[in-house]
């Protein structure tokens, strides 16, 4: 069991909850400072005094004030009217992880709500109950507003949810689920959907497949170092300790290391004198690709535990301030870093493809790793498919941060699309996640022309276990079936 406490969160123990079903409830101390600050709430809308979407309309209708008998109607029809996200759903994991942040969010007790409304979305998290969520139209300011919007009304009981291995109305699951649905009161349907809870679940899923995604890289790009024949020099501690930069220090470390019993790899001179950047840089490159993860670790590791509604009572002083905290331009930049590390790891590892296959480069190999070259095609068509990836990847990796486009009158007048930028992330993830599976799929065919016993004892080790999920190229065949069942594999494990 994982408590929220006043100490927040870590992204490992997000990972525990979302990824592995892990337990999480609400600490004392927390129930009791949500309680106090429910309590300021309910004695400023006794003294009527004007609140921003507690007794007022939203966005543009904030000047609007609302009668105190349409308070509890206010927020009902904000979570119906904004829920106007499109899409396919997100996945389970992602909802998930949407529900559990934005309980967090909740329960750092300036926000307003009961401790029954926190209480609620951990119990939709312990039960498995996954609210069905539109992928796109989220602006990424004033909230997550569409998609957070339809999370809410899961809590109402409306809309639908994923719950054991089916799609069905909420209503359906709560009752199998022994939960009721609960009548909000004022603030707490604006308290739901005003965050960055959809961008930060899709960057943290992002993350932990990328920091997974990086590693095996690595191992695939020295199982390729050993099918080229690659000069370990180039990987000495003392040519990366002058640079500097720790997580290229690291991937020269974990390639030596990966390498350091391997008989197919090089010294300078034997084969050739130097290699081509692609062998050569892939600490300089994967490091830098790195740096990109760390970025975006920190700035997630903040806003998991962010309070990013508006506006945000502070209870001792009995203040309730109007600001910005919903605007996700700090996940939108860090999405928008992410994406660039994502890419350019395809992208060496399409260029580290192009050798292998290609006989005008791959150090003697048989042309396309074919069988019979002429009458078989081999790889060649592998490479293709790698460079489309990596291609499609360059048209996700621009910016989406730049892309503000004004709402709600021109009231919400710069936005940080950084739901899009989180989005295009975990897209070109997928991508990443084939071209490498293609490599693994080539660097196996070009090991073997050497032979399997010459190479290290880890590099050997993953051959084993990838050549139980596809076999050797004998002859040519439906290469698809191969890279759906490695890329399935590498996702997994």
């Amino acid at each position: 069991m994982i408590y929220l406490s006043e100490h927040g969160i870590t992204l490992e123990e997000v990972k525990k909850i979302v990824l592995h079903g892990e337990k999480v409830t609400l600490s004392g101390e927390v129930k009791t400072r949500i309680h106090a600050n429910r309590q300021i709430v309910e004695e400023l809308i006794d003294k009527e005094q004007t609140m921003y979407g507690i007794n007022t309309g939203f966005g543009k209708f904030s000047d609007v004030i609302i009668p105190s008998k349409d308070l509890t109607t206010l927020q009902l029809n904000l979570i119906r009217s904004h829920a106007c996200g499109v899409g396919e759903p997100f996945s389970e994991h992602v909802s998930r992880a949407m529900v559990l942040l934005r309980a967090i969010a909740l329960s750092k007790g300036y926000s307003g709500v009961r401790v029954r409304l926190v209480e609620q979305l951990l119990d939709y998290v312990n039960a498995g109950i996954h609210p069905v969520i539109p992928e796109q139209g989220s602006l990424g300011a004033s909230g997550d507003l569409a998609p957070l919007s339809h999370l809410a009304l899961t809590v109402i009981g409306e809309g639908e949810v994923f719950y054991k291995g089916k799609r069905m109305p909420t209503i359906e699951a709560l009752a199998q689920a022994q939960l009721t649905p609960l009548r909000l009161e004022a603030k707490e349907g604006l308290a739901l959907i005003n965050g960055t809870q959809a961008m930060t679940a899709v960057g943290a899923i992002a993350f932990f497949e990328m920091e997974k995604l990086l590693y095996q890289s690595e191992q695939i790009a020295a199982m390729t170092f050993e099918g080229l024949r690659g000069i370990i020099d180039a990987f000495d501690e003392a040519v990366h300790v002058v640079r500097g930069h720790e997580e290229q220090i690291g991937v020269a470390r974990r390639m030596r290391e990966l390498l350091k019993d391997s008989l197919l790899i090089t010294k300078q001179g034997e084969v050739r004198v130097q290699d081509a950047y692609s062998l050569r840089c892939i600490p300089q490159v994967l490091g830098a690709s790195w740096q990109t993860v760390h970025y975006a670790k920190e700035k997630l590791q903040t806003e998991i535990n962010a309070v990013t509604d508006n506006p945000l009572i502070f209870s001792e002083a009995e203040k309730v301030i109007s600001g910005g905290n919903f605007h996700g331009q700090p996940i939108a930049f860090a999405m928008d870093f992410l994406k660039l590390g994502v890419a350019e790891t395809a992208n060496l590892s399409e260029r580290r493809i192009e050798r292998l296959v290609n006989p005008q480069l791959n150090n003697g190999l048989p042309p396309f790793l074919s069988p019979n070259p002429g009458l078989e095609s081999g790889a060649m068509i592998l490479q293709y498919t790698a460079a489309s990836l990596v291609s499609e990847n360059k048209t996700l990796a621009h910016p989406a941060s730049v892309d503000s486009i004004p709402s709600s009158a021109n009231q919400e007048d710069h936005v940080s699309m950084g739901t899009i930028a989180a989005r295009h992330a975990y897209m070109m993830l997928q991508n990443t996640r084939m071209v490498i599976a293609i490599e693994l799929i080539c660097a196996m065919q070009a090991v073997e022309h050497y032979g399997v016993d010459q190479m290290a004892s880890q590099t050997r080790e993953l051959y084993k276990q990838a050549r139980e999920v596809v076999p050797s190229i004998e002859r040519d065949r439906i290469f698809h079936t191969d890279i759906e069942k490695l890329t399935t594999w590498l996702k997994e494990n």
